[in-house]
Order: structure tokens, then C-alpha cells, then sequence
């Protein structure tokens, strides 16, 4: 699988299948992850929240907006995050599911056990990119 260091993953035929990178607001974390999330693309995914909480914010919030798809990796992925988020003394929040991705969220019930932002709070909307 063909991996860049811009954390993309998984290129196909027009390019990565899922991106992700983080960007700060004070001392919140906003992971921002794009396209397809699944066994064989999660890798960008789990080295932003890694990089993330190895600065150990106050909270992350990953921005789903354009999360297109998630399979039961990617749920796994988010609820290890989330779990790994505690232990260094922050939360993990999610916002802007889209619909298939709520669904499957929702469908498994994993939505209950994380806060959920209909949209990425207004606050969060800006942030140095690192």
C-alpha cells in the first residue's frame, strides 16, 4: 500500500483514499480526516491522533465533515483514541457526522459514548496548522 508522509493513505486510481492532519485552537486539537476510513487507509488517521494526544490537549475533536465512509476498523480506531485520550488526561469528541457514517455510528451504538457536535464548534473553526 503506497503511503506518503503528508498523512495520506492507501492512494488509488485519483489519489489517497482517506487524509488527516491536525490543526490547533488553543488547547484543543482538531483532527480533520477525509475519505474513506477503513483497514486498509486508517494509518493517517491513527498517526494524527497519536501525534495529537502526544501533546497532551485538553480535548480532540475530530472533524468528520468529510468522512465519507467508515467500516468497523475505523470504529475501532476512534474508540481506542478515545480510551488512549483518557489515560493522557483528555477527551475525544466527534464532529459533523455525515449520514452514513452516523448511521454506522449509530447502528452500533458506539455514538453513545462519545460527545457529539452536529457541526465543528464555531470556536474550532480556526487554528495554526502544524
Amino acid at each position: 500500500m503506497p503511503r506518503d508522509a503528508t498523512g495520506t493513505g492507501d492512494a488509488g486510481p485519483v489519489g489517497p483514499r482517506l487524509t488527516a492532519g491536525v490543526r490547533w485552537s488553543g488547547a484543543t486539537a482538531v483532527v480533520t480526516v477525509t475519505g474513506e476510513l477503513d483497514r486498509d487507509t486508517q494509518e493517517p488517521l491513527h498517526a494524527a491522533l497519536a501525534d495529537a494526544l502526544d501533546r497532551r490537549p485538553e480535548r480532540v475533536v475530530v472533524d468528520c465533515e468529510r468522512l465519507t465512509f467508515c467500516d468497523s476498523t475505523g470504529l475501532n480506531l476512534l474508540l481506542t483514541a478515545r480510551l488512549d485520550a483518557r489515560e493522557a488526561g483528555s477527551r475525544l469528541e466527534l464532529a459533523a457526522l455525515r449520514p452514513p457514517v452516523d448511521r454506522a455510528f449509530g447502528v452500533t451504538g458506539v455514538v453513545t459514548v462519545f460527545t457529539v457536535h452536529d457541526e465543528l464548534p464555531a470556536e474550532l473553526a480556526e487554528g495554526e496548522h502544524l
